[in-house]
């Protein structure tokens, strides 16, 4: 029996400029290199110039990825962009992206998964090719973070970072097997009672303004590796694969503690996991997409390996992908 998967067709990122390191950080504020690397594994992360919304960086990564699929842009009728860092509360970012494209057909919206973000997005655009609604989609994690950090808070203001990563979907029919390119199955998950310990304390609808990130970050450490490593099960259960199948292990990049817990728990060697968090910090709806083409740059990612991506963010929200490349 065929089945229609949703394939990726290729891939593109973008991060701005300004590059901020441990360093700099550590002449603003209490903190210092060793501490930061210590416990996040971060060592820099990128910024947003004042006039870069995350419009832009979704949209440079757009056309990025059309460029590495080589198809046009008006063939594109379905673009979701998960952030949580709009450019506006309305319209959705992602419909100033379809016009920075010249898209004037098909939908676009925004999707609010925070960390969890990319996976949603994939999930959501997934149902909508395999429906037969569109054929080709874009979907894009951009974020630019640094806009709600409080930079006197240093248990916070050390972790995120800008960037915008972006992938092009074509809905294909495949022979309806494991083997199949594309995306294999998604798993999301949210549960609300833990707002508290990871959210942004402001917002139009309650205190008419942006607000600042705040985070109980043992909170966060405590849940994330049972909640990631759920859906991960999940999704070999659905598929009938194990962590050795997998070829590569692209999980959102927040904390590299995390990460290695994770690989640890699910048995999935060191040399699978690919990590980004040294270089970008946590740049929420954006880490999986810029790791995913961090890693197919270099040639990490080849077509036929299978992919496990994952997230965890605030809500909680929490997800999986297999991925067939």
């Amino acid at each position: 029996m065929t089945a229609i998967r949703s394939v990726v067709l290729g891939c593109g990122s973008y991060l701005p400029q300004k590059v901020l390191t441990n360093a700099e950080l550590a002449a603003r504020i209490d903190t210092s290199d060793d501490w930061i690397v210590q416990r996040t594994g971060i060592r820099q992360r990128h910024v947003a110039a004042d006039d870069e919304f995350t419009s832009h960086l979704g949209l440079n990564a757009a056309r990025a990825a059309l460029a590495d699929a080589g198809v046009d842009a008006q063939s594109i009728d379905l673009i979701v962009v998960a952030t949580s860092t709009p450019d506006n509360t309305f319209p959705a970012t992602a419909v100033a992206i379809q016009n920075g494209l010249n898209i004037h057909h098909g939908a676009a919206f925004d999707l609010q998964a925070v960390c969890s973000g990319f996976i949603f997005a994939l999930a959501t655009a997934d149902n909508f090719l395999r429906s037969g609604a569109c054929k080709r989609a874009l979907v894009i994690g951009a974020e630019t973070f640094s806009r709600i950090l409080d930079w006197e808070d240093r248990t916070t203001c050390v972790l995120f970072g800008d960037g915008a990563g972006a992938v092009v979907l074509e809905a294909q029919e495949q022979p309806g097997t494991t083997s199949d390119r594309g995306i294999l199955t998604t798993h999301l998950r949210s549960d609300g009672r833990h707002k508290s310990k990871l959210y942004v304390d402001g917002g139009p609808g309650s205190t008419r303004t942006v607000g600042h990130l705040r985070m109980e970050g043992r909170e966060v450490f405590k849940h994330a590796v049972g909640m990631i490593t759920d859906v991960i099960i999940d999704a070999f259960k659905a598929t009938g694969t194990s962590a050795e199948d997998i070829d590569w292990f692209i999980p959102h990049q927040a904390n590299k503690r995390i990460i290695d817990a994770s690989a640890h728990k699910l048995h999935i060697a060191p040399q699978k996991v690919v990590l980004t968090v040294d270089m970008h910090g946590n740049t929420s709806a954006a880490s999986i997409p810029l790791a995913l083409c961090v890693a197919v740059r270099d040639g990490r990612v080849k077509k036929g390996d299978l992919l496990m991506l994952e997230a965890m963010g605030g809500g909680f929200t929490w997800g999986s992908a297999l991925v067939r490349w």
